[in-house]
Protein backbone atom coordinates (compact mmCIF):
# COMPACT_ATOMS: atom_id res chain seq x y z
CA UNK A 1 0.00 0.00 0.00
CA UNK A 2 1.25 3.58 -0.52
CA UNK A 3 2.13 5.36 2.88
CA UNK A 4 3.37 8.41 1.30
CA UNK A 5 3.21 10.76 -1.14
CA UNK A 6 6.00 13.54 -1.76
CA UNK A 7 5.78 15.92 -4.67
CA UNK A 8 7.14 19.10 -5.50
CA UNK A 9 7.27 21.51 -8.28
CA UNK A 10 4.58 19.35 -10.48
CA UNK A 11 2.21 21.06 -12.12
CA UNK A 12 -0.03 23.83 -9.66
CA UNK A 13 1.57 22.02 -6.72
CA UNK A 14 4.82 23.04 -5.00
CA UNK A 15 5.32 21.24 -2.25
CA UNK A 16 2.67 18.39 -1.06
CA UNK A 17 3.58 15.61 1.51
CA UNK A 18 0.74 13.41 2.15
CA UNK A 19 0.60 10.30 4.45
CA UNK A 20 -2.21 7.40 3.53
CA UNK A 21 -3.58 4.41 5.76
CA UNK A 22 -5.19 1.38 4.67
CA UNK A 23 -8.32 1.34 4.22
CA UNK A 24 -10.62 3.71 2.19
CA UNK A 25 -9.90 7.32 1.49
CA UNK A 26 -11.60 9.30 -0.57
CA UNK A 27 -10.60 12.44 -2.62
CA UNK A 28 -13.50 15.32 -2.79
CA UNK A 29 -13.07 18.99 -4.21
CA UNK A 30 -14.55 21.29 -6.94
CA UNK A 31 -14.04 20.68 -10.43
CA UNK A 32 -10.49 22.20 -11.71
CA UNK A 33 -9.43 22.11 -8.23
CA UNK A 34 -6.24 19.61 -9.22
CA UNK A 35 -7.42 16.11 -8.43
CA UNK A 36 -6.63 14.94 -11.77
CA UNK A 37 -3.08 15.85 -10.70
CA UNK A 38 -2.71 14.31 -7.85
CA UNK A 39 -3.36 10.85 -9.76
CA UNK A 40 -1.18 12.40 -12.21
CA UNK A 41 1.89 12.53 -10.00
CA UNK A 42 0.79 8.97 -8.68
CA UNK A 43 1.17 7.55 -12.11
CA UNK A 44 4.82 8.57 -12.50
CA UNK A 45 5.39 6.38 -9.33
CA UNK A 46 3.84 3.88 -11.60
CA UNK A 47 5.89 4.10 -14.76
CA UNK A 48 3.74 6.19 -16.63
CA UNK A 49 5.98 8.47 -19.00
CA UNK A 50 6.86 11.87 -17.78
CA UNK A 51 6.86 15.22 -19.96
CA UNK A 52 8.77 18.64 -19.15
CA UNK A 53 5.41 20.54 -19.42
CA UNK A 54 4.27 18.56 -16.32
CA UNK A 55 7.16 20.72 -14.31
CA UNK A 56 5.84 23.79 -12.36
CA UNK A 57 6.06 26.66 -13.91
CA UNK A 58 9.40 29.29 -12.56
CA UNK A 59 11.08 25.79 -11.61
CA UNK A 60 13.66 23.32 -13.85
CA UNK A 61 12.60 20.32 -12.10
CA UNK A 62 10.00 18.80 -10.50
CA UNK A 63 10.07 15.13 -8.30
CA UNK A 64 7.66 12.95 -6.81
CA UNK A 65 8.39 10.32 -4.55
CA UNK A 66 6.29 7.67 -2.45
CA UNK A 67 6.33 5.59 -0.16
CA UNK A 68 5.07 2.01 -0.57
CA UNK A 69 4.78 -0.61 2.01
CA UNK A 70 5.00 -4.21 0.40
CA UNK A 71 3.62 -6.55 3.40
CA UNK A 72 5.12 -10.22 3.35
CA UNK A 73 2.44 -11.91 1.46
CA UNK A 74 3.60 -10.63 -2.29
CA UNK A 75 5.79 -13.32 -3.57
CA UNK A 76 5.53 -12.19 -7.29
CA UNK A 77 6.22 -8.62 -6.13
CA UNK A 78 9.74 -10.23 -4.30
CA UNK A 79 10.30 -11.91 -7.28
CA UNK A 80 10.46 -8.99 -9.26
CA UNK A 81 12.23 -7.60 -6.59
CA UNK A 82 15.05 -10.01 -6.74
CA UNK A 83 14.92 -9.52 -10.58
CA UNK A 84 15.91 -5.99 -10.66
CA UNK A 85 18.07 -6.18 -7.48
CA UNK A 86 15.89 -3.54 -5.34
CA UNK A 87 17.03 -4.12 -1.72
CA UNK A 88 13.36 -4.17 0.69
CA UNK A 89 14.60 -3.16 4.52
CA UNK A 90 11.99 -2.98 6.33
CA UNK A 91 9.61 -3.97 3.05
CA UNK A 92 9.63 -0.87 2.12
CA UNK A 93 9.70 1.07 -1.12
CA UNK A 94 11.04 4.55 -2.08
CA UNK A 95 9.90 5.31 -5.44
CA UNK A 96 11.52 8.61 -6.74
CA UNK A 97 10.94 10.52 -10.36
CA UNK A 98 12.85 13.00 -11.01
CA UNK A 99 11.54 15.33 -14.29
CA UNK A 100 14.10 17.95 -15.46
CA UNK A 101 13.53 20.39 -18.23
CA UNK A 102 17.19 19.75 -19.53
CA UNK A 103 16.19 15.77 -19.82
CA UNK A 104 18.59 14.69 -17.13
CA UNK A 105 15.54 12.61 -15.48
CA UNK A 106 16.36 10.31 -12.98
CA UNK A 107 14.44 6.92 -11.29
CA UNK A 108 15.35 5.22 -8.27
CA UNK A 109 13.65 2.89 -6.32
CA UNK A 110 15.68 2.57 -3.19
CA UNK A 111 17.97 4.36 -4.46
CA UNK A 112 18.65 2.22 -7.44
CA UNK A 113 19.05 3.43 -10.65
CA UNK A 114 15.77 1.68 -13.15
CA UNK A 115 14.69 2.22 -16.59
CA UNK A 116 10.64 3.13 -17.17
CA UNK A 117 9.85 -0.20 -18.26
CA UNK A 118 11.01 -1.90 -15.16
CA UNK A 119 9.23 0.96 -13.05
CA UNK A 120 5.91 -0.01 -15.43
CA UNK A 121 6.13 -3.78 -14.86
CA UNK A 122 6.55 -2.62 -10.85
CA UNK A 123 4.09 -0.22 -10.60
CA UNK A 124 1.56 -2.75 -12.33
CA UNK A 125 2.48 -5.08 -8.90
CA UNK A 126 2.12 -2.61 -6.05
CA UNK A 127 -1.52 -0.34 -7.78
CA UNK A 128 -4.02 -0.84 -10.04
CA UNK A 129 -5.35 2.74 -10.72
CA UNK A 130 -8.74 2.83 -12.63
CA UNK A 131 -8.87 6.25 -14.74
CA UNK A 132 -12.05 8.26 -15.51
CA UNK A 133 -11.92 6.99 -18.86
CA UNK A 134 -10.59 3.30 -18.48
CA UNK A 135 -14.60 1.53 -18.08
CA UNK A 136 -14.88 3.02 -21.80
CA UNK A 137 -12.65 0.72 -22.86
CA UNK A 138 -15.37 -2.10 -22.08
CA UNK A 139 -17.28 -0.86 -24.94
CA UNK A 140 -14.56 -2.32 -27.51
CA UNK A 141 -15.18 -6.12 -27.72
CA UNK A 142 -11.32 -6.84 -28.34
CA UNK A 143 -10.78 -6.12 -25.22
CA UNK A 144 -12.72 -8.86 -23.83
CA UNK A 145 -10.47 -11.25 -24.22
CA UNK A 146 -7.55 -9.87 -22.33
CA UNK A 147 -10.31 -8.61 -19.44
CA UNK A 148 -10.96 -12.80 -18.95
CA UNK A 149 -7.48 -14.02 -19.50
CA UNK A 150 -6.30 -11.52 -16.27
CA UNK A 151 -9.08 -12.97 -14.25
CA UNK A 152 -8.68 -16.62 -14.96
CA UNK A 153 -4.83 -16.63 -14.49
CA UNK A 154 -3.79 -17.54 -18.31
CA UNK A 155 -0.94 -14.98 -18.32
CA UNK A 156 1.16 -18.13 -18.70
CA UNK A 157 -0.80 -20.03 -21.36
CA UNK A 158 -1.13 -17.36 -23.32
CA UNK A 159 2.78 -16.65 -23.23
CA UNK A 160 3.57 -20.03 -24.57
CA UNK A 161 0.76 -18.95 -27.04
CA UNK A 162 2.12 -15.82 -28.09
CA UNK A 163 5.85 -17.21 -28.30
CA UNK A 164 4.84 -19.95 -30.40
CA UNK A 165 2.50 -17.30 -32.55
CA UNK A 166 5.73 -14.92 -32.71
CA UNK A 167 7.65 -18.44 -34.40
CA UNK A 168 4.70 -18.78 -36.80
CA UNK A 169 4.64 -14.96 -38.09
CA UNK A 170 8.52 -15.93 -38.50
CA UNK A 171 8.29 -18.54 -40.28
CA UNK A 172 5.32 -17.08 -42.44
CA UNK A 173 7.38 -13.93 -43.35
CA UNK A 174 10.38 -16.29 -44.22
CA UNK A 175 8.08 -18.11 -46.71
CA UNK A 176 6.89 -15.36 -47.74
CA UNK A 177 10.13 -13.36 -48.65
CA UNK A 178 11.53 -16.71 -50.01
CA UNK A 179 8.52 -16.55 -52.69
CA UNK A 180 9.26 -12.83 -53.54
CA UNK A 181 12.34 -13.29 -54.18
CA UNK A 182 11.83 -16.22 -56.74
CA UNK A 183 11.24 -13.91 -59.65
CA UNK A 184 14.71 -11.98 -58.52
CA UNK A 185 16.08 -15.39 -58.09
CA UNK A 186 15.26 -17.16 -61.57
CA UNK A 187 16.06 -13.69 -63.25
CA UNK A 188 19.36 -13.73 -61.55
CA UNK A 189 19.50 -17.61 -62.24
CA UNK A 190 19.32 -16.76 -65.92
CA UNK A 191 21.76 -14.02 -65.71
CA UNK A 192 24.30 -16.05 -64.13
CA UNK A 193 23.49 -19.25 -66.22
CA UNK A 194 23.81 -17.16 -69.80
CA UNK A 195 27.73 -15.45 -68.34
CA UNK A 196 28.82 -19.27 -67.26
CA UNK A 197 27.70 -20.68 -70.95
CA UNK A 198 29.59 -17.61 -72.21
CA UNK A 199 32.98 -18.62 -70.76
CA UNK A 200 32.30 -22.36 -70.71
CA UNK A 201 31.59 -22.25 -74.40
CA UNK A 202 34.95 -20.92 -75.09
CA UNK A 203 36.73 -23.39 -73.20
CA UNK A 204 39.64 -21.52 -71.84
CA UNK A 205 42.62 -23.09 -70.88
CA UNK A 206 45.01 -21.71 -68.22
CA UNK A 207 47.94 -19.70 -70.15
CA UNK A 208 46.30 -20.14 -73.35
CA UNK A 209 46.35 -16.65 -74.44
CA UNK A 210 49.94 -16.28 -74.02
CA UNK A 211 50.81 -19.18 -75.88
CA UNK A 212 48.60 -18.08 -78.93
CA UNK A 213 50.58 -14.39 -78.71
CA UNK A 214 53.55 -16.66 -79.48
CA UNK A 215 51.87 -18.82 -82.08
CA UNK A 216 50.86 -15.65 -83.32
CA UNK A 217 54.34 -14.31 -83.73
CA UNK A 218 55.77 -17.08 -85.24
CA UNK A 219 52.72 -18.05 -87.95
CA UNK A 220 53.52 -14.32 -88.75
CA UNK A 221 57.52 -15.00 -89.40
CA UNK A 222 56.96 -18.38 -90.70
CA UNK A 223 59.13 -17.70 -94.04
CA UNK A 224 61.79 -16.48 -91.33
CA UNK A 225 61.26 -18.92 -88.83
CA UNK A 226 62.07 -21.99 -91.91
CA UNK A 227 64.81 -20.39 -93.59
CA UNK A 228 66.49 -20.23 -89.95
CA UNK A 229 65.58 -23.99 -89.18
CA UNK A 230 66.88 -25.03 -92.44
CA UNK A 231 70.38 -23.16 -91.86
CA UNK A 232 70.82 -24.52 -88.53
CA UNK A 233 69.64 -27.72 -89.58
CA UNK A 234 73.02 -27.63 -92.63
CA UNK A 235 75.09 -26.26 -90.22
CA UNK A 236 74.73 -29.05 -88.16
CA UNK A 237 74.95 -32.20 -90.50
CA UNK A 238 74.06 -30.94 -94.19
CA UNK A 239 77.29 -28.77 -95.16
CA UNK A 240 80.24 -29.24 -96.47
CA UNK A 241 81.54 -27.95 -92.49
CA UNK A 242 78.68 -29.72 -90.66
CA UNK A 243 79.59 -29.17 -87.27
CA UNK A 244 78.75 -33.15 -86.34
CA UNK A 245 81.05 -34.06 -89.13
CA UNK A 246 83.77 -31.87 -87.73
CA UNK A 247 83.21 -32.83 -84.04
CA UNK A 248 84.76 -36.41 -84.80
CA UNK A 249 88.06 -34.25 -85.67
CA UNK A 250 87.73 -32.40 -82.53
CA UNK A 251 87.39 -35.27 -80.25
CA UNK A 252 90.37 -37.25 -81.95
CA UNK A 253 92.75 -34.29 -81.23
CA UNK A 254 91.15 -34.15 -77.44
CA UNK A 255 91.83 -37.75 -77.12
CA UNK A 256 95.66 -37.30 -77.92
CA UNK A 257 95.96 -33.74 -75.86
CA UNK A 258 94.61 -36.00 -72.81
CA UNK A 259 97.23 -38.93 -73.30
CA UNK A 260 99.89 -36.13 -72.80
CA UNK A 261 97.96 -34.07 -70.27
CA UNK A 262 95.41 -35.85 -68.18
CA UNK A 263 93.48 -32.17 -67.71
CA UNK A 264 91.68 -32.94 -71.39
CA UNK A 265 90.40 -36.41 -70.10
CA UNK A 266 87.09 -34.76 -68.28
CA UNK A 267 86.26 -33.12 -71.47
CA UNK A 268 86.01 -36.69 -73.64
CA UNK A 269 83.43 -37.70 -70.66
CA UNK A 270 80.99 -34.95 -71.88
CA UNK A 271 81.46 -35.75 -75.77
CA UNK A 272 78.39 -38.10 -75.78
CA UNK A 273 76.30 -36.28 -73.93
CA UNK A 274 77.36 -33.04 -76.39
CA UNK A 275 76.59 -35.11 -79.27
CA UNK A 276 73.31 -36.06 -78.42
CA UNK A 277 72.45 -32.89 -77.17
CA UNK A 278 73.36 -31.17 -81.09
CA UNK A 279 71.78 -34.26 -82.83
CA UNK A 280 68.56 -33.76 -80.75
CA UNK A 281 68.71 -30.09 -81.40
CA UNK A 282 69.41 -30.75 -85.39
CA UNK A 283 66.26 -32.99 -85.22
CA UNK A 284 64.17 -30.10 -83.52
CA UNK A 285 65.53 -27.96 -86.46
CA UNK A 286 64.30 -30.19 -89.14
CA UNK A 287 60.78 -31.49 -87.48
CA UNK A 288 59.90 -27.99 -86.51
CA UNK A 289 60.21 -26.00 -89.87
CA UNK A 290 58.67 -29.59 -91.54
CA UNK A 291 55.23 -29.14 -88.93
CA UNK A 292 54.91 -25.17 -89.00
CA UNK A 293 51.47 -24.74 -90.69
CA UNK A 294 52.02 -21.34 -92.20
CA UNK A 295 48.70 -21.30 -93.75
CA UNK A 296 46.56 -18.32 -93.70
CA UNK A 297 44.03 -19.89 -92.70
CA UNK A 298 45.65 -21.57 -89.16
CA UNK A 299 46.96 -17.90 -88.71
CA UNK A 300 43.28 -16.81 -88.74
CA UNK A 301 42.31 -19.57 -86.61
CA UNK A 302 44.84 -17.95 -83.92
CA UNK A 303 43.83 -14.83 -84.47
CA UNK A 304 40.40 -15.69 -83.76
CA UNK A 305 41.01 -17.45 -80.97
CA UNK A 306 42.87 -14.38 -79.41
CA UNK A 307 39.99 -12.30 -79.83
CA UNK A 308 37.52 -14.25 -78.42
CA UNK A 309 39.70 -14.60 -75.35
CA UNK A 310 40.13 -11.18 -75.58
CA UNK A 311 36.58 -10.56 -75.32
CA UNK A 312 36.19 -12.72 -72.54
CA UNK A 313 38.77 -10.48 -70.76
CA UNK A 314 37.36 -7.63 -71.67
CA UNK A 315 33.80 -9.11 -69.81
CA UNK A 316 35.02 -11.26 -66.89
CA UNK A 317 38.69 -10.31 -66.87
CA UNK A 318 41.28 -8.23 -66.69
CA UNK A 319 43.10 -11.14 -67.40
CA UNK A 320 42.26 -14.54 -68.47
CA UNK A 321 43.42 -16.16 -64.78
CA UNK A 322 40.35 -13.71 -63.45
CA UNK A 323 38.06 -15.01 -66.23
CA UNK A 324 38.48 -18.84 -65.35
CA UNK A 325 38.05 -18.01 -61.14
CA UNK A 326 34.83 -16.12 -62.17
CA UNK A 327 33.90 -19.46 -64.22
CA UNK A 328 34.57 -21.17 -60.82
CA UNK A 329 32.27 -18.24 -58.91
CA UNK A 330 29.19 -18.61 -61.68
CA UNK A 331 29.56 -22.37 -61.47
CA UNK A 332 29.31 -21.99 -57.40
CA UNK A 333 26.41 -18.88 -57.00
CA UNK A 334 24.24 -21.47 -59.71
CA UNK A 335 24.60 -23.71 -57.24
CA UNK A 336 23.63 -21.46 -54.46
CA UNK A 337 20.28 -20.35 -56.01
CA UNK A 338 18.83 -23.68 -57.34
CA UNK A 339 19.24 -24.58 -53.28
CA UNK A 340 17.60 -21.18 -52.85
CA UNK A 341 15.11 -22.54 -54.54
CA UNK A 342 15.24 -25.90 -52.50
CA UNK A 343 15.24 -23.29 -49.35
CA UNK A 344 11.29 -22.43 -50.01
CA UNK A 345 10.27 -26.21 -49.45
CA UNK A 346 12.31 -26.39 -46.37
CA UNK A 347 10.20 -22.83 -45.29
CA UNK A 348 7.21 -24.56 -45.99
CA UNK A 349 7.99 -27.65 -44.50
CA UNK A 350 9.21 -25.73 -41.37
CA UNK A 351 5.63 -23.29 -41.31
CA UNK A 352 3.26 -26.34 -41.53
CA UNK A 353 5.05 -27.26 -38.26
CA UNK A 354 5.11 -23.96 -36.73
CA UNK A 355 1.47 -23.53 -37.34
CA UNK A 356 0.73 -27.15 -36.33
CA UNK A 357 2.24 -26.25 -32.83
CA UNK A 358 0.73 -23.05 -32.60
CA UNK A 359 -2.43 -24.42 -33.17
CA UNK A 360 -1.91 -27.42 -30.57
CA UNK A 361 -0.90 -24.38 -27.71
CA UNK A 362 -3.95 -22.40 -29.29
CA UNK A 363 -6.47 -24.89 -29.09
CA UNK A 364 -5.35 -25.81 -25.32
CA UNK A 365 -5.43 -21.90 -23.92
CA UNK A 366 -9.39 -21.95 -26.24
CA UNK A 367 -10.51 -24.97 -23.85
CA UNK A 368 -9.02 -23.25 -20.73
CA UNK A 369 -10.62 -20.48 -21.55
CA UNK A 370 -13.87 -21.95 -22.43
CA UNK A 371 -13.93 -23.56 -19.16
CA UNK A 372 -13.03 -20.68 -17.09
CA UNK A 373 -15.76 -18.02 -18.92
CA UNK A 374 -18.40 -20.44 -17.03
CA UNK A 375 -17.11 -19.28 -13.91
CA UNK A 376 -15.70 -15.92 -14.39
CA UNK A 377 -19.26 -15.36 -15.65
CA UNK A 378 -20.78 -16.32 -11.90
CA UNK A 379 -18.10 -14.32 -10.97
CA UNK A 380 -19.21 -11.20 -12.33
CA UNK A 381 -22.67 -11.81 -11.65
CA UNK A 382 -21.91 -12.09 -7.96
CA UNK A 383 -19.93 -9.36 -8.00
CA UNK A 384 -22.41 -6.89 -9.58
CA UNK A 385 -25.11 -8.12 -7.28
CA UNK A 386 -24.37 -5.70 -4.56
CA UNK A 387 -24.28 -3.03 -6.98
CA UNK A 388 -27.60 -2.75 -7.45
CA UNK A 389 -27.46 -4.65 -10.22
CA UNK A 390 -28.96 -8.44 -8.54
CA UNK A 391 -30.55 -9.61 -11.36
CA UNK A 392 -27.85 -9.25 -14.02
CA UNK A 393 -26.93 -12.06 -16.11
CA UNK A 394 -23.55 -12.80 -17.80
CA UNK A 395 -22.18 -14.93 -20.91
CA UNK A 396 -19.20 -14.95 -22.30
CA UNK A 397 -20.15 -15.75 -25.62
CA UNK A 398 -17.29 -16.94 -28.33
CA UNK A 399 -16.40 -16.59 -32.19
CA UNK A 400 -16.33 -19.93 -33.55
CA UNK A 401 -14.00 -20.64 -36.54
CA UNK A 402 -12.47 -17.75 -36.72
CA UNK A 403 -9.98 -17.57 -39.84
CA UNK A 404 -6.21 -17.97 -40.20
CA UNK A 405 -6.19 -14.28 -41.23
CA UNK A 406 -7.02 -13.24 -37.68
CA UNK A 407 -5.24 -15.37 -35.61
CA UNK A 408 -2.85 -13.29 -33.31
CA UNK A 409 -0.69 -13.87 -30.21
CA UNK A 410 -3.39 -14.15 -28.19
CA UNK A 411 -4.51 -16.90 -29.56
CA UNK A 412 -7.57 -18.36 -31.97
CA UNK A 413 -10.81 -16.66 -30.11
CA UNK A 414 -12.46 -13.76 -30.11
CA UNK A 415 -14.37 -13.53 -26.91
CA UNK A 416 -17.61 -10.85 -26.06
CA UNK A 417 -19.37 -10.47 -22.88
CA UNK A 418 -23.22 -10.41 -23.13
CA UNK A 419 -25.06 -8.82 -20.11
CA UNK A 420 -29.15 -8.87 -19.29
CA UNK A 421 -28.88 -6.47 -16.52
CA UNK A 422 -33.04 -6.19 -16.07
CA UNK A 423 -34.98 -9.83 -15.53
CA UNK A 424 -36.61 -11.60 -18.05
CA UNK A 425 -34.39 -9.72 -21.09
CA UNK A 426 -32.19 -11.88 -23.23
CA UNK A 427 -28.52 -11.44 -22.66
CA UNK A 428 -26.94 -8.88 -25.34
CA UNK A 429 -23.34 -7.56 -26.24
CA UNK A 430 -22.14 -5.28 -23.11
CA UNK A 431 -21.44 -2.49 -25.94
CA UNK A 432 -24.86 -2.50 -26.49
CA UNK A 433 -27.26 -2.21 -23.68
CA UNK A 434 -25.45 -1.05 -20.18
CA UNK A 435 -25.59 2.29 -19.16
CA UNK A 436 -22.82 4.53 -18.84
CA UNK A 437 -23.59 3.96 -14.41
CA UNK A 438 -23.81 0.50 -15.30
CA UNK A 439 -20.07 0.25 -17.09
CA UNK A 440 -18.72 1.74 -14.06
CA UNK A 441 -20.09 -0.75 -11.62
CA UNK A 442 -18.88 -3.36 -14.00
CA UNK A 443 -15.27 -2.02 -13.98
CA UNK A 444 -15.70 -1.67 -10.72
CA UNK A 445 -16.71 -5.76 -10.16
CA UNK A 446 -14.13 -6.72 -12.61
CA UNK A 447 -11.59 -4.67 -10.77
CA UNK A 448 -12.74 -6.38 -7.66
CA UNK A 449 -12.19 -9.54 -9.16
CA UNK A 450 -8.52 -8.68 -10.26
CA UNK A 451 -7.67 -7.74 -7.23
CA UNK A 452 -9.20 -10.69 -4.48
CA UNK A 453 -6.05 -12.45 -4.40
CA UNK A 454 -3.55 -9.41 -4.11
CA UNK A 455 -3.46 -8.47 -0.84
CA UNK A 456 -1.74 -5.83 0.31
CA UNK A 457 -2.37 -3.96 -3.03
CA UNK A 458 -3.26 -0.27 -4.09
CA UNK A 459 -6.45 0.43 -5.62
CA UNK A 460 -6.95 3.82 -7.25
CA UNK A 461 -10.49 5.08 -8.73
CA UNK A 462 -10.64 8.25 -10.41
CA UNK A 463 -14.31 9.24 -10.99
CA UNK A 464 -15.99 5.60 -10.42
CA UNK A 465 -19.17 7.47 -9.75
CA UNK A 466 -19.45 8.58 -13.62
CA UNK A 467 -22.92 8.10 -14.36
CA UNK A 468 -24.72 6.35 -11.41
CA UNK A 469 -26.28 8.40 -8.03
CA UNK A 470 -28.80 7.81 -5.73
CA UNK A 471 -29.03 4.19 -4.27
CA UNK A 472 -26.72 2.94 -6.75
CA UNK A 473 -23.80 5.53 -5.49
CA UNK A 474 -24.39 4.09 -2.36
CA UNK A 475 -23.96 0.55 -3.40
CA UNK A 476 -20.74 1.62 -4.70
CA UNK A 477 -19.15 3.14 -1.28
CA UNK A 478 -20.84 0.45 0.61
CA UNK A 479 -18.72 -2.10 -2.29
CA UNK A 480 -15.76 0.10 -1.75
CA UNK A 481 -15.88 0.21 1.92
CA UNK A 482 -16.01 -3.51 1.71
CA UNK A 483 -13.24 -3.99 -0.57
CA UNK A 484 -10.84 -1.68 1.82
CA UNK A 485 -10.88 -4.51 4.53
CA UNK A 486 -7.84 -5.88 2.69
CA UNK A 487 -6.84 -3.78 0.13
CA UNK A 488 -6.03 0.30 0.29
CA UNK A 489 -8.82 1.62 -1.83
CA UNK A 490 -8.45 5.55 -2.78
CA UNK A 491 -11.04 6.76 -4.92
CA UNK A 492 -11.78 10.92 -6.10
CA UNK A 493 -15.74 11.29 -6.05
CA UNK A 494 -18.32 13.89 -6.83
CA UNK A 495 -20.93 11.72 -4.67
CA UNK A 496 -21.64 12.63 -1.19
CA UNK A 497 -22.75 8.83 -0.82
CA UNK A 498 -19.67 7.25 -1.72
CA UNK A 499 -17.85 9.87 0.40
CA UNK A 500 -19.69 9.02 3.54
CA UNK A 501 -18.58 5.52 3.31
CA UNK A 502 -14.96 6.88 3.57
CA UNK A 503 -12.98 5.72 6.78
CA UNK A 504 -10.81 9.18 5.77
CA UNK A 505 -11.62 12.42 3.84
CA UNK A 506 -9.18 14.38 1.95
CA UNK A 507 -10.13 17.49 0.83
CA UNK A 508 -8.22 19.08 -2.68
CA UNK A 509 -8.56 23.06 -3.10
CA UNK A 510 -7.22 25.49 -5.24
CA UNK A 511 -5.65 28.71 -4.08
CA UNK A 512 -4.05 32.38 -5.67
CA UNK A 513 -1.35 33.60 -3.41
CA UNK A 514 0.84 36.26 -4.58
CA UNK A 515 -0.50 35.93 -8.06
CA UNK A 516 0.20 32.10 -8.05
CA UNK A 517 -2.13 29.27 -8.05
CA UNK A 518 -1.24 26.59 -5.55
CA UNK A 519 -3.36 23.02 -5.20
CA UNK A 520 -3.47 21.77 -1.63
CA UNK A 521 -4.99 19.44 0.11
CA UNK A 522 -6.55 18.96 4.06
CA UNK A 523 -6.96 15.79 5.59
CA UNK A 524 -10.37 16.21 7.18
CA UNK A 525 -11.52 15.84 10.95
CA UNK A 526 -15.05 14.82 11.88
CA UNK A 527 -16.75 18.11 11.88
CA UNK A 528 -14.98 19.75 8.32
CA UNK A 529 -16.06 16.01 6.51
CA UNK A 530 -19.47 16.69 8.02
CA UNK A 531 -18.60 20.45 6.13
CA UNK A 532 -17.25 18.98 2.87
CA UNK A 533 -20.41 16.23 2.50
CA UNK A 534 -22.95 18.99 3.29
CA UNK A 535 -21.19 20.97 0.28
CA UNK A 536 -21.63 18.42 -1.89
CA UNK A 537 -24.93 17.42 -1.09
CA UNK A 538 -25.78 21.27 -1.23
CA UNK A 539 -23.74 23.04 -3.30
CA UNK A 540 -21.94 26.22 -2.44
CA UNK A 541 -24.66 27.67 0.83
CA UNK A 542 -24.69 25.07 3.44
CA UNK A 543 -27.74 25.52 5.14
CA UNK A 544 -28.17 23.99 8.61
CA UNK A 545 -30.50 21.38 7.85
CA UNK A 546 -28.27 20.79 5.09
CA UNK A 547 -25.35 20.18 7.77
CA UNK A 548 -27.60 17.47 9.57
CA UNK A 549 -28.49 15.42 6.65
CA UNK A 550 -24.81 15.38 6.18
CA UNK A 551 -23.83 14.08 9.90
CA UNK A 552 -26.72 11.62 9.97
CA UNK A 553 -25.35 9.76 6.54
CA UNK A 554 -22.02 9.96 7.75
CA UNK A 555 -23.16 7.76 11.00
CA UNK A 556 -25.54 5.88 9.17
CA UNK A 557 -22.83 4.60 6.72
CA UNK A 558 -20.38 3.36 10.13
CA UNK A 559 -18.51 6.61 10.31
CA UNK A 560 -15.23 5.28 10.49
CA UNK A 561 -13.84 5.03 14.14
CA UNK A 562 -10.88 6.67 14.78
CA UNK A 563 -9.00 10.05 15.42
CA UNK A 564 -10.86 13.02 15.35
CA UNK A 565 -7.72 14.68 13.49
CA UNK A 566 -6.54 12.19 10.91
CA UNK A 567 -3.08 11.77 9.90
CA UNK A 568 -1.51 14.09 7.23
CA UNK A 569 -1.36 17.87 7.69
CA UNK A 570 -2.19 19.86 4.74
CA UNK A 571 1.02 20.57 1.96
CA UNK A 572 0.50 23.32 -0.27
Amino acid sequence: MIREIHIANFALIDQLSLELDKGFSIFTGETGAGKSILIGAISLLLGERASAESIRSGADEAEVSGVFDIGARRPALRALLDELSVPTPDAALIIRRRISRSDRNKILVNQVPLPLAALKRLGDCLVDLHGQHEHQALLDPDTHLDVLDAYTGLGPDRETVGAAFARLREARDALDQARRDERERAARTDLLTFQLGDIERAVPKPGEDEELATTKVLLASAERVQRLCAEGYAALYESDEAVLSALGGVWRRVAELATLDPGFAPYLETKDVIKSQLEDLASLLRGYAANLDASPQRLQEVEDRLALLERLKRKYGPTLADVLERQVAFRAQVASLDRAGERATELETQLSAARQRYLELARALSDKRRQAARRFARDLEREVAPLAMDHTRVEVRFEEALPETRWSERGIDAAEFYFSPNPGEEVRALARIVSGGELSRVMLALKTLACTDAPGKTLIFDEVDAGIGGRVADAVGSRLQSLARTLQVLSITHLPQIAAYASRHLRITKQVRGNRTLTSVDALDREAQVEEVARMVGGAKVSAGTLVNAREMLESRGWAQGEDTPKGERRK
